[in-house]
């Protein structure tokens, strides 16, 4: 029986990336959108391809929901738990960025309001259903190991005025991070956050000029855009259990942006 991973925002960008390695080392898919079902539905086919190329057959599922609506979530992990009846991994990786880049004296409620139910509470309160679930589990057949993993940026701790609404969402997720893998490691379910950089999605296309110019400035390390396999990849080690004896841990994907070099 394969395990189970329901990732949020799944269509395309990092979390089509994670789908498609998760499918690749045989996990069974819930692969969650919002609005794009088309690119839901290519994404699940090309996991379900991805799967085959490498001797194995899992099943994907596609689920639309809203992680910002409470009754969203809940419909989300009914969902899985009917079509699959178990879950091993959650990948929380839907996210938005503000409508408008606006300077923090002049940002609006709405947008704040916005970026916080999206990127915050939605990911709070469903990996709070999921762990509850993950429990439960756990209470039936104490070798299973779940797993919540986290997408969240290196605006967690990196200031930009221009979007304070985002970087706060993102602060906010660091914690949430610390929070569960405090609160459920007695469970053995360990929580893990992974932080990119720079990475080259839909996200960052407006502002791609910008950051080729300071990547080849020396903005990190590693002089490349990072790309949603990167990320992809952090995730497989989680989910082929590689880190064992970690939790609450802050993996950074971010091509060195976060050393202090100098």
């Amino acid at each position: 029986m394969n395990p189970v991973a329901l990732i949020t925002g799944a269509s395309r960008g990092i979390g089509r990336a994670i789908t498609l390695e998760l499918g690749g080392i045989g996990y069974d898919l819930v692969i969650n959108f919002v609005s794009n079902q088309e690119a839901a539905v290519q994404t699940r086919n090309d996991a379900v391809q991805r799967a085959a190329q490498n001797g194995k057959t899992i099943r994907a599922e596609i689920c639309q929901a809203d992680i910002s609506r409470g009754e969203d979530r809940a419909r989300l992990v009914d969902f899985t738990r009917e079509k699959f009846k178990r879950l091993g991994l959650l990948v929380n990786n839907a996210g938005i960025a503000p409508a408008v880049r606006a300077d923090i004296l002049e940002a609006s409620e709405s947008s704040f309001d916005q970026l916080m139910a999206v990127n915050l509470k939605g990911p709070y309160f469903l990996t709070q259903l999921a762990a509850k679930w993950m429990i439960a589990q756990r209470q039936q057949d104490a070798k299973l190991q779940p797993k919540i993993v986290t997408i969240n940026s290196i605006s967690a701790y990196t200031a930009s005025v221009n979007r304070g609404d985002y970087c706060i969402s993102k602060a906010g997720l660091a914690m949430m991070t610390k929070l569960f893998a405090a609160r459920l490691a007695e469970h053995g379910i360990t929580v893990y956050e992974i932080r990119p950089g720079v990475v080259a999605t839909d996200m960052t296309t407006p502002v791609k000029e910008k950051y080729d110019r300071l990547i080849a400035e020396g903005l990190t390390p590693i002089k490349r855009w990072g790309q949603p396999e990167d990320v992809a990849k952090a995730v497989v080690a989680i989910a082929l259990d590689l880190l064992p004896f970690s939790t609450g841990e802050v993996i950074n994907v971010d091509g060195g942006f976060h050393l202090a070099i100098l």
